[in-house]
């Protein structure tokens, strides 16, 4: 499933014509020998619809239906949906006369669909930017008017402060959206390699500004939305994961790696999931009650490709200490301690996932 994040936090899907009846489709194909279930979508992506960019190897789940063979005959098929992270589209690619693709919003690309589960991955697949509720709106103009007319300053000056907290995790949870984009980027290779690294220095120094400010909010604000402890531990928990990020970033840097084994980058992209899913978690903390069943989905969801990330990583560290250990240990050591900083950063992610899992116990 291709997809993008736009400005405002929603979401974009694409979706191809098929060849045969012109509906709506995801990109798809039967499994390819020798590729993994979702370099094998990511490699039919590009063959059908020209996108290439960083596919997450956990499945966001599948669906049925029936497959119509060339001779007439149909059959049962089950699909696995990887979701995949656009960098660009090709100007030419194999099937671009045969399809047409376009983007969609979440509850178009829904509609469109046919397939009834495909339409609950798709409309699940990111929950709608929520508006402000009634109260924090009035709060929100009052504060405003406070600053511009002088009679309501007295009444502004009696307002419970609370500070930017909601606002401060949602700007710290883009600063790992931006890193962990640049360091799958990273891993991929090539000539902008410095780039990357430089973009990841300069989100963790971002990040830095960000917990600063909170921790001086925190010392400072008389009200605050949730336990002093659980904001300090949340933010601090998202800081520790764009700082093994800069980690990752210096080691590669230190040791002038420019090739990455698979694994490696197949942990990448679970790291850009989990970001992901976590600047999607940050709105929804404003009403924790309301949106408790949500964020118990999307923690979830991290908790569960957390799991994933440790096969990878125990698959990718036994291959390299079969193809280095004899005859080159030093790429061994090397390799070993890339795919520690890695397990690390999906290890913060899943620490998001268990303080946001207790603001929801507490709060919901």
């Amino acid at each position: 499933m291709p997809y993008r994040i736009e400005a405002d936090g929603s979401a974009r899907v694409m979706l191809i014509t098929s060849r045969d009846t012109g509906r709506w489709v995801i990109p798809k194909g039967n499994p390819i020998r020798g590729l993994d279930p979702h370099r094998a979508a990511a490699h039919e992506a590009y063959e059908e619809a020209g996108v290439s960019g960083i596919p997450c190897p956990s499945a966001l789940g599948t669906y049925r239906y029936r497959k119509r063979k060339n001779n007439g005959e149909s059959r049962n098929a089950t699909v696995a949906v990887f979701p995949l992270a656009v960098l660009k589209q090709a100007e030419e690619w194999p099937e671009q006369d045969e399809r047409e693709t376009r983007w969609f919003t979440l509850a178009e690309a829904a509609d469109a669909v046919a397939e009834p589960q495909l339409k609950q991955l798709i409309a699940g697949f990111r929950a709608p930017v929520a508006p402000a509720g009634l109260l924090e709106r009035g709060l929100a103009c009052v504060r405003n008017w406070g600053a511009t007319i002088p009679m309501l300053r007295w009444f502004q000056a009696l307002m419970p402060k609370q500070g930017r907290f909601f606002e401060q995790f949602e700007d710290h949870a883009a600063t790992l959206v931006a890193g962990a984009d640049a360091l799958a980027r990273l891993l991929e290779g090539g000539d902008d390699m410095a780039d990357h690294v430089r973009e990841i220095f300069e989100r963790e120094h971002e990040a830095d500004e960000i917990i600063r400010e909170v921790l001086q909010d925190v010392r400072r604000i008389l009200i605050t939305p949730f336990d002093r402890s659980a904001i300090t531990s949340l933010i601090g928990v998202m800081d520790d994961a764009i700082d093994q990020m800069n980690k990752t970033a210096k080691a590669i840097t230190l040791y002038e790696i420019t090739r990455f084994e698979p694994q490696m980058r197949d942990m990448a992209g679970i790291i850009v999931e989990a970001a992901r899913i976590t600047v999607e978690a940050m709105p929804l903390l404003r009403s924790v009650g309301t949106n408790g069943g949500r964020l118990h989905e999307l923690t979830e969801r991290l908790v569960r490709i957390e799991g994933h990330a440790d096969e990878i990583h125990d698959a990718g560290l036994r291959a390299l200490y079969r193809a280095h250990i004899d005859s080159k240990p030093l790429e061994f050591i090397v390799g070993r301690e890339i795919y520690s900083h890695l397990e690390k950063i999906v290890d913060r992610f899943e620490d998001v996932a268990n303080e946001i899992q207790g603001l929801v116990i507490d709060h919901a």
